[in-house]
């Protein structure tokens, strides 16, 4: 619990104090946001604010994470490693593709293809090492391993066995739960990525988002199946997570690093959380799904990612649709993503902010709700 409150509480100062200085140096380094034409005619006065403030609330929080365990005299977890991994690394390629699009003054950095090779290879070997390294209680990151055979579960309202390697065979089952994992974290970042368009949009949804496994690591230590050596195929009473108060702790330290960074990110925005941010939230979202086996809680914990990314999906097929009924395309929403909709109605930048964040509250709120009825149902 000490290590869980200074990681929260470090992480948020080290944001709230330092990212000015960082909005000064990334100013000198001309790291500046640009701006599309074809968007709503009232961001072109946010061209040129300081981008890739990811930056700051990745290093905060991997900062936090580690004072918090000093502070707390414990120890730091694979299971808290593999979150800060797969944030950092989404991070860099989202870092790659803001650099580029800074340097040449346009709104498209890496292509789509490389960008998405990037998230894959990165995904790749996140889910590599989830299968491996199992500890004295025959639990990986994101497998158990029963009897010498390995299988992978994953929750919504009861744990399901999905794969079970002896099926499969470790070579096939370990491909399965790599496309899986890919395919989760790869849209998981998308979604945060597409939602990242208004001033705070995108970091006040993932402070509540991200909370929620808070709650989720806390509780699934204190139901551990390891606090009474009760490991069991059948243990339907317990949850055989690994290290699941570390995940709480990164967590919260992601959480406080949100919460320093909203001062500075909300409208008017001084800096911009840019791909960088939004691809490496999008990362650690994920991870702390695979890694607690919640995944199939992502659709309403991370409910506004989808709802927005959605409406990217629903403008782009309706237009091709009716441009090949009708020879000209029409649209659903006056512009997508959804956001850019109701800016376009005429809502402040801030009114859609405040009551996106609200949805976001209600999604989260809903997604922790089921996760109490399915222990309270076991």
């Amino acid at each position: 619990m000490i290590a869980l409150l200074v990681a929260g509480g470090f992480s948020l100062a080290f944001t709230l104090l330092l990212t000015p200085l960082f909005i000064k140096l990334f100013n000198k380094l001309k790291w500046g946001q640009f701006i599309r034409d074809d968007g709503p005619q009232s961001h072109h006065t946010k061209r040129g604010t300081p981008t890739m403030g990811g930056i700051i609330f990745i290093l905060g929080a991997t900062v936090g994470y580690v004072v918090g365990h000093l502070i707390g005299q414990t120890d730091m977890t694979l299971v808290g490693m593999l979150v800060i991994f797969l944030m950092g690394g989404m991070g860099l390629v989202g870092f790659v593709d803001d650099l580029l699009k800074t340097r040449k003054q346009r709104s498209l950095g890496l292509g789509g293809w490389a960008k998405i090779t990037g998230q894959v290879i990165v995904a790749s070997v996140f889910a590599i090492v989830a299968l491996n390294f199992p500890d004295e209680n025959n639990l990986t990151p994101a497998s158990t391993i029963i009897d010498g055979v390995r299988h992978t579960y994953v929750s919504g309202v009861r744990d399901i066995s999905w794969l079970d390697f002896a099926t499969f065979g470790l070579l096939a089952g370990g491909v399965i739960f790599a496309l899986w994992s890919t395919l989760i974290i790869v849209s998981t970042s998308n979604g945060v990525n597409v939602a990242d368009g208004l001033d705070g949009l995108a970091s006040g949804a993932a402070i509540f988002a991200i909370s929620a496994y808070i709650f989720i690591g806390f509780w699934q230590s204190n139901q551990s199946c390891f606090s009474e050596n009760l490991l069991s195929e059948n243990a339907d009473y317990c949850y055989a997570v690994r290290d699941p108060l570390d995940l709480a702790v990164i967590a919260a330290a992601i959480a406080g690093a949100l919460i320093g960074f909203l001062w500075w990110n909300t409208h008017p925005a001084q800096i911009i959380m840019g791909d960088t941010g939004s691809l490496g939230l999008g990362g650690a979202l994920a991870a702390l799904a695979i890694l607690s086996r919640t995944e199939l809680l992502l659709v309403l914990i991370g409910g506004l990612f989808l709802v927005v990314t959605g409406s990217v999906i629903l403008q782009r097929t309706w237009f091709k649709i009716t441009k090949r009924v009708y020879g000209q395309g029409r649209r659903i929403f006056l512009m997508s993503p959804l956001h850019h909709h109701f800016e376009l109605k005429g809502w402040a930048e801030i009114t859609v902010v405040v009551r996106f964040w609200l949805i976001a509250a209600l999604f989260v709120a809903v997604g922790v709700g089921v996760f109490y009825l399915e222990w309270v149902t076991r």
